[in-house]
């Protein structure tokens, strides 16, 4: 008890906010506020000062808050440790994922699984489609998040996540940012920007010219970041996808929604792994990116 008390301590202190840290502990404002409080009743201290709806670290708090974290570190570290010895085996999940992926549900899934499942070890692996389909299939991933491309085979699990919209990153400068919508006709003369390795440039070629109809020359990028550049220097346009319209804050570069016979280009994402996997932790895994997917849906919705 003594343990998950200092991790709400140090929720509300990393939150500065007492309602946000009982969210992300899973547990009511009310509780969190009665273990602080045992907290400082064990420790005989105090450790928040606390000012009609603010609060303070004391001194004390402080020092203890900073500490905590290095303790908090090693508890878990040996938490999981004693339960891979006593099962005998580690347990690990290898997690693929496009190398063009953006947004941050994949990074709130791991956190949240780390949490239920400390005593399984993550692994995290980018690639291309085609790419991803062989680390499923000689076993270097467990799962991976990816577009559907093939038609589905009963070898793999095929859990649907989320639908995105493509849009096309362009440079303010280019007069087609001014644009409401584009179509693959009206970025004929723009090269065609795409996130992929040597080894999988013809199929990442081959699918944007039958998915959304790119008529264009390709240009291909090592990573997102290099991508990015490339559009702000004039280089072409790149294809991304967003659940929702892009706010477009950036100076630099505009999204504008690319259709297709009058309506948007989509792409639908899911989990996938093999059916006859021995690990337990694919569908856990799979069911908390879902939960994120949509969570980040409503939340941009509104």
């Amino acid at each position: 008890m003594l343990i998950k008390q200092i991790k709400y301590f140090q929720a509300v202190v990393r939150c500065q906010n007492f309602t946000e840290a009982a969210e992300e502990c899973y547990i009511s404002q009310s509780a969190i506020s009665q273990q602080i409080q045992a907290l400082e009743r064990e420790l005989g201290v105090k450790l928040l000062e606390r000012k009609k709806r603010k609060f303070f670290l004391t001194p004390a708090g402080e020092f203890f808050y900073k500490k905590s974290l290095v303790l908090v570190n090693d508890f878990d570290h040996l938490w999981a440790e004693t339960i891979q010895i006593a099962k005998g085996a580690v347990h690990d999940l290898a997690i693929g994922y496009l190398k063009y992926y953006r947004g941050n549900e994949l990074r709130q899934s791991i956190a949240e699984f780390r949490v239920k499942y400390p005593e399984v070890a993550l692994q995290t692996l980018d690639g291309a489609h085609e790419e991803l389909y062989e680390f499923l299939r000689t076993g270097k991933a467990d799962i991976v998040i990816s577009d559907l491309r093939r038609t589905p085979s009963n070898q793999y699990v095929n859990y649907y996540l989320t639908k995105k919209k493509f849009y096309a990153e362009l440079a303010v400068q280019n007069s087609l940012a001014e644009l409401a919508v584009v179509t693959m006709a009206d970025l004929k003369n723009l090269p065609c920007i795409i996130v992929s390795s040597k080894e999988e440039e013809a199929h990442e070629e081959s699918f944007y010219r039958e998915y959304i109809g790119v008529k264009s020359d390709f240009v291909f990028a090592d990573s997102l970041e290099e991508a990015h550049l490339m559009v702000v220097s004039g280089k072409g346009f790149m294809p991304l996808e967003f659940i929702q319209e892009p706010t477009d804050k950036e100076l630099v570069v505009r999204h504008i929604p690319i259709i297709w016979n009058g309506k948007p280009v989509c792409r639908e994402y899911y989990a996938f792994w093999r059916v006859d996997a021995v690990k337990n932790y694919m569908e856990n895994f799979a069911v908390l990116l879902k939960k994120n997917f949509l969570a980040e849906a409503c939340n941009k919705a509104f």
